[in-house]
Formats: C-alpha cells, sequence, structure tokens
C-alpha cells in the first residue's frame, strides 16, 4: 500500500518507519528541508530505542523514504497520514493551523478514493473541519478517520508493533476493508481493533491520557501526605496496585509528570469543556496538583540548606522528562534546573541522551559533564530527576568520594532510604518517611 506521513516528527517518523517494516510503501514529508536532508542522510533527530535501524532498513529496501514534494508524495498515496504538530495556543486549546494546512495540501492534490488517517493529537470535531477543507478544494470521494496513536516514548517502536489496542474513528465503512488491511500485521495474534464515530475516537485519546496524568497526580498527593503523616508511599503503592480494579500501572510518584502529551493534553481538554460549557473541574485538579508538584524537589534541596542555594553546587541526574528518550518538552527534570539557577546555585548536569536537547534550552547557565560522577565533582547535592537505569545500581563509594556534601534527593525513589541514611546522606525521598 502507498501511504504518504505529513510530518516527521515523533510521531511521524514511528508511524511512516513502522508501516514501512510490514511492507508498505512510505514517503514521510516535511517542509523543513534541513530536517529532510539529515533523514535522507540516515540521521535520525530523536531518541527512539528502535527506531534508527527500522529507519536505515527500510531506507535500504527502498520502502521509505523522505521527501518535501508534499504534493507529488499525497498525490500518489491511498493512504494519507496526519501527523503534524498540534502545539498549544496561548488559551491553552490545540493549535490546528498545521493540521489545516495539511488538509488544504491534502485537498488540492486529492485522487480517487483516499483515506485520510489523523494521527495528530486533536479536539473533538478535527475530523469534521479536516472533511470541510479537503470538500473546499476537491470533488472527489474520500474518507476521513481518526486513528489516535497511544505511543509511550521510550518504548514506541514496540506499542506500535504491538498495540493494546487500535482505535478507529470512521464517517463510513468504505475506508475499513483498506484499514484492516493496514493494520492486519500488528493484530494478528487477536482482534484488538476498536471501531466507533471520529468524535468518540477524538475523546479517547484525550481521556486516555487525562486518566493517566490523573493517576500520577492522585500518588503524588498521597506522596506529600505520606511525608505529613510519617507513612512510607512504597508500601501505600504495592497495597493499591495489588488491587485488581486499580492495578499497579501509572502509581510511582515523583517530580511531577511531563513530556510532549499530558500536560498539553490535559490543557487542550480543559479548553473543550469549557467551549461546550462542560467545566472539568477533575481535570483542572490534575493539572494544578502537578504543576506544584513540579516545585516539590526544588523545594526540598532548599529546605536542606535552610533556605539559602546560592553558590551552592548542585549535581542533577537526569534532564529528559523521563528515561529513554532524549524530549525535554515541560521535564520536570528541567524545570528543578532552572529553579536551581535562579535560586543562585553553581549547577552540573548529566543525562545518557539528553544533553543537546537540554543545551537549547538551558545554554550556558549550567555545567555539561561526559558523565554522572564527573557532575558530582565537589557537590554539596546530589538530585535525580529521571529514572534512567545508569542511576538505578551507582557505585555510591565513588559518589561520596567526589561529592562535597552528603545530601540526596531522590527524585524517582530509587534507592533505599535505610541504606543511603547508613552509608552518610542526608537522604530525601518522595513520600517517604
Amino acid at each position: 500500500m502507498r501511504i504518504a506521513v505529513m510530518g516527521t516528527g515523533y510521531v511521524g517518523l514511528v508511524v511512516g518507519a513502522c508501516f514501512a517494516e510490514t511492507g508498505n510503501d512510505v514517503t514521510c514529508v516535511d517542509t523543513d528541508g534541513s530536517k529532510i536532508d539529515s533523514l535522507q542522510a540516515g540521521k535520525i533527530p530523536i531518541f527512539e530505542p528502535g527506531l534508527e535501524p527500522i529507519v536505515e532498513r527500510n531506507q535500504e529496501f527502498g520502502r521509505l523514504r523522505f521527501s518535501t514534494d508534499i504534493d507529488q508524495a499525497v498525490a500518489e498515496a491511498t493512504v494519507v497520514v496526519i501527523a503534524v504538530g498540534t502545539p498549544p495556543a496561548e488559551n491553552g486549546a490545540a493549535d490546528l493551523r498545521f493540521v489545516r494546512s495539511a488538509a488544504e495540501t491534502i485537498g488540492r492534490n486529492m485522487t480517487p478514493e483516499k483515506v485520510i488517517m489523523i494521527k495528530s493529537t486533536v479536539p473533538v470535531g478535527t475530523a469534521d473541519m479536516v472533511r470541510r477543507v479537503i470538500s473546499e478544494h476537491t470533488d472527489l470521494p474520500f474518507t476521513v478517520c481518526s486513528n489516535p496513536e497511544f505511543l509511550k516514548e521510550g518504548a514506541a517502536v514496540s506499542d506500535f508493533m504491538k498495540p493494546d489496542r487500535v482505535i478507529v474513528g470512521l464517517d463510513s465503512d468504505t475506508a475499513l476493508p483498506v484499514l484492516e488491511q493496514l493494520y492486519a500485521p500488528f493484530l494478528r495474534t487477536s482482534n484488538r481493533m476498536i471501531l466507533m464515530d471520529n468524535v468518540s475516537a477524538e475523546l479517547t485519546k484525550y481521556a486516555a491520557n487525562a486518566m493517566l496524568a490523573t493517576r500520577v497526580s492522585f500518588m503524588n498527593e498521597m506522596a506529600n501526605l505520606c511525608e505529613a503523616l510519617g507513612a512510607d508511599v512504597d508500601l501505600v503503592r504495592r497495597g493499591l496496585g495489588s488491587d485488581q480494579r486499580i492495578g499497579p500501572a501509572f502509581l510511582f510518584p515523583g517530580p511531577g509528570y511531563g513530556g510532549s502529551c499530558f500536560p498539553k493534553d490535559l490543557r487542550a481538554l480543559i479548553s473543550t469543556g469549557e467551549e461546550y460549557a462542560t467545566d472539568l473541574e477533575l481535570i483542572k485538579a490534575v493539572d494544578a496538583v502537578n504543576g506544584r508538584q513540579r516545585r516539590r524537589m526544588f523545594e526540598k534541596l532548599r529546605s536542606a540548606f535552610d533556605g539559602d542555594l546560592a553558590g551552592r553546587p548542585v549535581a542533577v541526574w537526569g534532564l529528559s522528562f523521563k528515561a529513554e528518550t532524549d524530549d525535554v518538552r515541560e521535564s520536570a527534570a528541567m524545570d528543578l534546573v532552572q529553579q536551581l539557577v535562579e535560586a543562585g546555585a553553581n549547577v552540573s548536569v548529566f543525562d545518557p541522551e539528553a544533553m543537546d536537547t537540554a543545551r537549547t534550552v538551558l545554554g550556558e547557565s549550567v555545567r555539561y559533564t561526559s558523565d554522572p560522577y564527573a557532575a558530582l565533582e565537589g557537590a554539596d547535592a546530589l538530585a535525580v530527576a529521571t529514572e534512567w537505569l545508569v542511576f538505578r545500581t551507582p557505585d555510591f563509594g565513588r559518589i561520596i568520594e567526589a561529592m562535597g556534601g552528603d545530601v540526596l534527593v531522590d527524585g524517582r525513589n530509587l534507592y533505599d532510604p535505610e541504606k543511603m541514611r547508613r552509608l552518610g546522606f542526608r537522604y530525601h525521598g518522595i513520600g517517604r518517611n
């Protein structure tokens, strides 16, 4: 099947590469010529485990191409995937200008019986808008379907190849055979395709992210209460997760959720509620709790030094919003670094993959180091902000030897509190007494 993917960001690259991996003829297009040049040269602009070899292999076999010739790619495709960005507008709503532009391009290059698949995370009503815009430019028949992605950064390739479910919103049944053929390789063991109308499909994406974010904020509130009561949030988490009605996923407290999805999508959902005169009070509370939590690690560090961080050397391990990605968008770790810099601390940082992306935000306000132990030289405190595997079992002897102080703020609860105290650290976790 010939597929055109509009947008070569995180979603577009993963979608295009995985569809090519199952034998389709895929062209990923973008208006950014420098990005396309890099991709054609085999340089992947994001870190995502497993993605690079798939891109390389399918480029070599001729099944995956990158181009700025958007008109030709769209005209030749049977399926056009809209995977462009939907950045937040000033009021928190999703900015759909790139989606609208993509729809106009499709309309101008329409050929009969095209299937338009919306992969971008978009608010309710976008599929109808796309259909209207395309219809302004063509009289040829086409079908628009909402097919939201549910990809976790750091596990996106696996999520796409072995999906929990495939949500498909349809405005007619004519596109169903095409979609069934397209997704058949990923659904061989069981049919996990769920069909619904476009509005429901669009809302399902936002509802899923809102539910996961709610679990995170709930556990962060429980962690703060545990600290006040002298309880251990890890024990509380295990007790909660053992209830089959609740389950263990997304019950780990931390410095607050981040990334390109949860913060943006919750605000877009709140904006949608306001547009349709529905006050989403719970979702607003989840967002507010997360905003407060993103200062929690900084407050622990400031308290450890009696409110004065000026001139203090502080090491921060982790800059990406989660492990296995170089994405620093809405990262709580980045918030921590910026809060420390504003308080006058001398900050040294290390992240296995996100140093370059972090530098575009932080500039030269911090010291970048080549390994985690180099960041510790003379530090009065260490803050662990991202749960990378390399941070889980470090050489504590080297840490003690390198540091000048003894404060350890464990924002991911990676370490055993009693062991840390026996080693001589003034240990501060999240929700641990």
